[in-house]
C-alpha cells in the first residue's frame, strides 16, 4: 500500500512530466539569504533529515513546522553548525550563506555564529549583570575598541530587543532578577549584539506567559527590517501572526514551502491539510 510520501513524490513526477521542476517543488522566486541544498543529517547511522532543498528570504520571518520530532531543531541548528558540538554526526549536501557553503572544511565556524545568531528555547542568561550578559559577546569577540563603544553598543542591542526602557537604570543588577519574558529579549540582546545577518530562533516563546509571547511576537515583526529570522514554533496560530514564510516538516522531510497565508489557506499537499486541523501530529 503506497504511503502519503509515495503520493508526494508521485506527483512531483507528474509536475516534471509536464514540465515542472520535480527537483525543486518548493522553489519560490525571492532573494534567498540562506540556501538549503538536498541537505541530509545523521545521528550516527540514523538519518533524521532527508534531502531537504529549501530557500530562506533576506529580511522575512520563515517559520519551521511540523510535529515533535520532524527535524525542525536539527535543520535550525544546522544553519549555524550548531549540530557540530554533538558528538557521532555528519552531514551531507550543502547550506549556502550568501552563496557560501557553510560545511565548507575552510569556514571559519566561529565567524559563521556571528552572522548567526541563535536564541534557545528557554532562556539561558548568564549569571552576570544585565550589562555584562550583553557585553559578553563584544568582549570574547574583540568587536568593540573602548568603554564607550562598548556601551554604546549594549545600549543598541537592548533597544533593538525592546528590553532599553525596562532596564536602563538596573544594567548593573544581576540578570537572573529579570522575569522570564525579560530574560529572554536579553538573550535576544546578546545574540543581536554582535550584529548578526540571520537570527535562529527555537521556539522562543514557549515557557512565556501571554503576555510576555506578545512582546516577542512584535519584536520580531520589528526585527525583520534588519535580519533574515528562521523560528521553530509548535503554535500554528504564532507561526501565522510571525511569519511570512512557512515550512513543514515530517519525518525528516519537507512536505511542504509556501507564503504562510497560502499555506495555511490552500495547502498543496493533504498531508499538510492534515497537520494544520489537527487530524495528526
Amino acid at each position: 500500500m503506497p504511503t502519503k510520501f509515495d503520493v508526494i513524490r508521485a506527483r512531483a513526477t507528474e509536475r516534471e512530466a509536464i514540465g515542472g521542476n520535480a527537483a525543486e517543488p518548493h522553489a519560490i522566486s525571492f532573494p534567498a539569504k540562506v540556501q538549503v541544498e538536498r541537505f541530509s543529517f545523521y545521528y550516527g547511522d540514523v538519518r533524521v533529515l532527508h534531502e531537504i532543498t529549501l530557500s530562506f528570504p533576506r529580511n522575512q520571518v520563515t517559520a519551521l513546522i511540523g510535529p515533535s520530532g520532524c527535524g525542525k531543531t536539527t535543520l535550525l541548528r544546522a544553519i549555524n553548525r550548531m549540530n557540530d558540538l554533538i558528538p557521532d554526526t555528519r552531514a551531507e549536501g550543502r547550506i549556502l550563506l550568501d552563496g557560501e557553503n557553510i560545511y565548507d572544511p575552510q569556514v571559519d565556524v566561529v565567524r559563521l555564529r556571528r552572522r548567526v545568531g541563535m536564541v534557545f528555547q528557554r532562556s539561558n542568561p548568564f549569571p552576570k549583570t544585565i550589562f555584562e550578559n550583553v557585553a559578553y559577546g563584544l568582549r570574547v569577540n574583540g568587536l568593540v575598541r573602548n568603554r564607550r563603544e562598548l556601551e554604546e553598543r549594549v545600549e543598541e542591542s537592548l533597544r533593538q530587543a525592546a528590553l532599553w526602557e525596562e532596564v536602563k537604570d538596573r544594567l548593573h543588577e544581576s540578570a537572573l532578577t529579570l522575569s522570564g519574558g525579560q530574560q529572554q529579549r536579553l538573550c535576544i540582546a546578546r545574540a543581536l549584539a554582535v550584529r548578526p545577518e540571520v537570527l535562529l530562533l527555537d521556539e522562543p516563546a514557549s515557557a512565556l506567559d501571554p503576555i510576555a509571547t506578545e512582546k516577542i511576537e512584535a519584536l520580531i515583526g520589528e526585527l525583520k527590517r534588519y535580519y533574515t529570522i528562521i523560528i521553530v514554533t509548535h503554535n500554528m496560530q504564532q507561526a501565522a501572526r510571525v511569519s511570512d514564510y512557512t515550512a513543514f516538516l515530517w519525518m525528516g522531510r519537507l512536505v511542504e514551502f509556501n507564503q504562510t497565508e497560502k499555506l495555511f489557506t490552500v495547502p498543496r499537499e493533504k498531508l499538510t491539510e492534515d497537520y494544520l486541523t489537527g487530524r495528526f501530529g
